[in-house]
């Protein structure tokens, strides 16, 4: 069996870590720890978070959709979508209206700000995941993203962020 080299395997050689180099779950939080990392170096001009950037995303593709609509397709809880909401809304990059049919409801839209920004966030998430696709190839990215849906199904679809 191939062994992985330290700096791979994200340790020295004093420490043994063979249980949890081996861990899917293990791995998977480094390499998410590591693509966040860059994603958020790469949109530190803008201020802008994952979470966030995945909100303006849905927002953009879906406007008039509701909170709630929003925060179960991206797995957030309601209470933090709310503060999520609050920031872009402060920033001028999204607006809840009212909508006719539930009053304590309220329907999302990207500001012009917002979708000018989305845009450009969008050129930036191109060149970061450029840089994963320059790892392990076109294909070795559609094999994980299909591996991670597999695995996230396997323990019951969408998980409420914490």
């Amino acid at each position: 069996m191939p062994e992985q080299s330290d700096a791979a395997a994200g340790h020295d050689k004093s420490v043994d870590m063979e249980p949890l180099t081996r861990s899917v779950g293990y791995q998977l939080r480094r390499a998410q720890l590591a693509v966040f990392y860059h994603f958020i170096h790469c949109f530190a001009d803008y201020d802008i978070r994952p979470a966030q950037f995945s909100v303006m995303v849905l927002i953009d593709r879906n406007p008039g959709l509701n909170q709630s609509e929003i925060a179960a397709a991206l797995g957030i809880k309601r209470t933090n979508f709310v503060a999520l909401i609050d920031s872009l809304d402060r920033r001028g990059l999204a607006t809840r209206m009212s909508t006719q049919s539930d009053r304590r409801s309220y329907a999302l839209y990207l500001t012009d700000s917002g979708r000018t920004l989305v845009q450009e966030l969008l050129r930036l998430q191109a060149e970061h995941e450029a840089r994963i696709i320059s790892r392990i190839g076109i294909d070795g990215r559609d094999k994980l993203v299909s591996l991670l849906a597999d695995v996230t199904a396997a323990f019951g679809g969408t998980v409420i962020e914490e």
